[in-house]
């Protein structure tokens, strides 16, 4: 049985791989969603990440598709209290913005849509400066009060402004963030560390990591020469464009022979062994994709072969 994560200064014990919800909706239809959602959990994964946006980029959707499959999904397999659901507010078309009052009624419609009472973990998606860190944290408490939400976290958010949140909840008693969710790889690593991370391990948040396989470039399906066809293709190919990216994509392609095990799997096992980090974010359209995906949990790689990838990717 793989070793659950404790999420920073929660309760809530989650698998080393949160499983990426934006697929669902836009390149997974139901049964495709549903295949991977049976195989994440039936592999021990318990910690699924959606957003009240996903998938509202998609001609003809209007967001909210994937929390409505994840809801689907759960109300069939009636495993509501074996898995751990994280969702996010700012973003949707109908619900933009961190007022208080757009974060009640956006925890209420996701509620709705998931079809359950509560939210595990519920992030602000991205953080908006003009709005006072008092109202955002004092609707945020409000919901953990009343039970709709267990804990909270912040996704795209500065070091700043956590900790201006960290301070007022900690002054007023009101509820505090758990976790963050960065933008933080093996070719990203500013966008996490330093100042974030930083505030992050001294306040014992965790991190859940998001764009862990860099839209699929540490995958190492992108390759000089090589088409592929994938919808997020010219975000990822653009990493082979830059000497770090091929340095660090030698230094995979090494270590995955060393193990036996795909490279993306070697990409999410650094993520894993990095301070503060419980579990990555990686979302599959396949079934066939998850092996490499949960691998993480099985995967230690040695205190050389983290060096290794880390002066790689400086």
């Amino acid at each position: 049985m793989t070793s659950l994560r404790k999420l920073g200064s929660s309760d809530l014990e989650v698998f080393p791989l949160s499983l990426g919800g934006n697929v669902f909706g836009w390149t997974a239809d139901q049964d495709t969603s549903f295949a991977v959602l049976d195989a994440y959990t039936a592999a021990g994964g318990n910690f699924v990440d959606t957003a009240d946006s996903y998938s509202a980029w998609v001609d003809g959707n209007s967001g909210g598709e994937s929390e409505t499959l994840i809801g689907k999904w759960l109300a069939a397999r009636g495993n509501r209290a074996d898995v751990v659901i994280a969702t996010k507010v700012s973003q949707h078309p109908e619900y933009p913005g961190l007022s208080a009052a757009n974060i009640k009624a956006a925890a209420d419609a996701s509620l709705r849509r998931l079809g359950t009472d509560h939210i595990d973990l519920y992030y602000t998606h991205f953080d908006k400066p003009e709005v006072p860190v008092e109202e955002i944290i004092g609707a945020l408490d409000e919901l953990v009060r009343v039970g709709k939400v267990r804990y909270v976290g912040a996704s795209n958010i500065t070091a700043e402004r956590l900790a201006e949140s960290l301070e007022f909840s900690d002054r007023e008693g009101f509820a505090r963030y758990v976790a963050v969710q960065p933008h933080y790889n093996l070719v990203s690593r500013d966008t996490y560390e330093g100042e974030l991370r930083d505030l992050a391990e001294r306040s014992g948040l965790a991190a859940v990591p998001y764009y862990a396989l860099a839209s699929g470039f540490l995958t190492g399906k992108y390759r000089p020469g090589t088409a592929v066809d994938s919808p997020r293709a010219g975000g990822a190919a653009k990493h082979l464009e830059s000497e770090r990216g091929r340095r660090v994509l030698t230094a995979l392609d090494e270590i995955s022979e060393a193990h036996g095990v795909p490279v993306a799997t070697v990409a999410l096992a650094w993520l894993a062994a990095q301070p503060t980090v419980a579990a990555p974010i990686a979302s599959a359209r396949t079934v066939e994709q998850l092996p490499a995906l949960l691998g993480v949990a099985d995967l230690e790689l040695t205190e050389a072969e983290v060096r290794r990838l880390t002066e790689a990717s400086a």
